[in-house]
């Protein structure tokens, strides 16, 4: 590993797209400084996450907690290094969790070919979940996974991509029981599951394949800032998975999920490209005992591409969503969503674009789960001014969404003008384009 010395102790706050470098001249006056992403802070005013005291992360690390690195080993070593101390990682280069392949994690026997065999519909039945040696070698194989490929971010951190191209590939970023994390400038290829396990009761009894981890978790976590970061599937798209057993071999998870009475979160200027699931705020209808009055999150400013579903979905959590540009490709269109409406949920949608083709259903924007008002006003679908409520209701009455979420967003920067959003975040938004 690779230390850093640093000679400066300036603090940047990033407002929008705007750093202002501060340093303190002997006389007290602030002045301008090199400009440093592992400096920076989440401005004041800049979503949930700037909110009781604000989302620093490790911008403050002595000159001894300053690391760059180049492989999955060394980013896990410093992340170990001296404790909830405030330190700053940088990762120069896309390093990779999964460097030897899917068969470094392969034991007990475990053959995905003899697994099709053993757990066959036509075989095996759907009335049981899978039990017996290969589903034994199956889960043996995916704990070397699990073991390997998350990473455990501690509190009082700050993680940069070096330059355009850095990042991440195949490793799950777990931000669980922490506060005050940043992560910023990263290329983050989503995890691969190797081991997906197949449940012959799932999908009523049809069977279904299920996969684990997430590209980012935020899990028990208060005040993280995720900006201009980019997130996808890269070499492994869901569209070139094989199928077994009539269902697609799912092997990714969410791309940035956040949970577990998760709290004060801005997710800014990030590009979500190519992808099923995207993010989840709340991952259950029954932790209202942690989830009630927390997972406040604002997300502006990003922009997905090829999505899916979970754009976001929401339970319990106050959220604010403006800004974002959504767009969903011809393939997508039948089965796609943006947001999602969960239980308790306190969802505030405005200003937003999205862009769908010609003959997609409008209406399939929202989604309802239960029955939880929501707010949505001034969004455009395909440059065109649209409430996206009433369209929902008249198009899919089965499922009449009530608006008025209760609550107003404060916690704001510049609010663009949807009609402009498109633009603004494709020449802006994601990893190589902090400004």
């Amino acid at each position: 590993m690779r230390l850093h010395i640093w000679h400066a102790h300036a603090i940047t706050a990033a407002v929008g797209c705007t750093a202002l470098v501060l340093g303190v001249t002997g006389t007290g006056v602030a002045q301008s400084q090199g400009r440093d992403l592992g400096r920076q802070v989440l401005g004041a005013g800049d979503g949930w996450g700037s909110a009781e005291g604000g989302t620093t992360g490790g911008s403050a690390a002595d000159t001894e907690h300053v690391y760059t690195v180049t492989t999955w080993a060394e980013f896990k070593t410093a992340l170990r290094a001296g404790g909830d101390a405030p330190k700053i990682i940088k990762v120069k280069g896309m390093i990779d969790a999964v460097s030897e392949g899917c068969e470094a994690f392969v034991t007990g026997g475990y053959d995905l070919q003899q697994y099709l065999k053993d757990y066959d519909p036509a075989v095996y039945g759907n009335d049981k979940i899978a039990m017996g040696p290969q589903e034994d070698a199956r889960v043996a194989s995916a704990a070397r996974q699990d073991a390997e490929i998350k990473a455990n971010i501690p509190s009082n951190t700050t993680i940069v991509g070096v330059g355009k191209n850095s990042g991440i590939l195949g490793g799950s970023l777990q931000i669980k029981g922490v506060s005050n994390v940043i992560l910023r400038n990263l290329t983050i290829e989503a995890p691969l599951d190797c081991f997906p396990k197949w449940d012959p009761t799932d999908d009523n009894n049809t069977g279904n394949w299920n996969s684990e981890y997430d590209a980012v978790v935020v899990f028990g976590t208060d005040h993280v800032w995720i900006d201009h970061n980019t997130l996808t599937d890269g070499r492994y798209p869901d569209s070139e998975r094989p199928s077994y057993f009539g269902k697609v071999f799912q092997q990714h998870d969410g791309l940035t999920d956040i949970v577990r009475g998760a709290n004060y979160v801005t997710v800014s200027w990030n590009s979500f490209k190519d992808h099923d699931k995207n993010m989840l705020i709340g991952n259950s209808d029954s932790t209202a005992t942690t989830d009630a009055g927390k997972l406040k999150v604002t997300m502006h400013h990003n922009r997905f591409d090829g999505i899916l579903q979970r754009s976001p979905r929401v339970r319990f959590g106050q959220v604010d969503v403006y800004n974002n540009h959504y767009v969903v490709t011809e393939e997508q269109k039948d089965d796609y969503y943006v947001f999602g409406v969960g239980i308790r949920s306190q969802l505030h949608a405005s200003d937003n674009a999205i862009t769908l083709p010609a003959s997609a259903s409008v209406g399939k924007a929202l989604k309802k789960w239960n029955e939880s008002p929501l707010t949505a006003q001034n969004n455009y679908v395909n440059g065109k001014l649209t409430d996206l409520i009433a369209v929902h209701n008249a198009e899919i009455p089965s499922e009449i969404l009530q608006s008025g979420a209760g609550w107003t967003p404060t916690l704001r920067t510049k609010v663009d003008s949807p009609r402009a959003v498109p633009g603004i975040v494709a020449n802006r938004a994601g990893a190589g384009k902090v400004c």
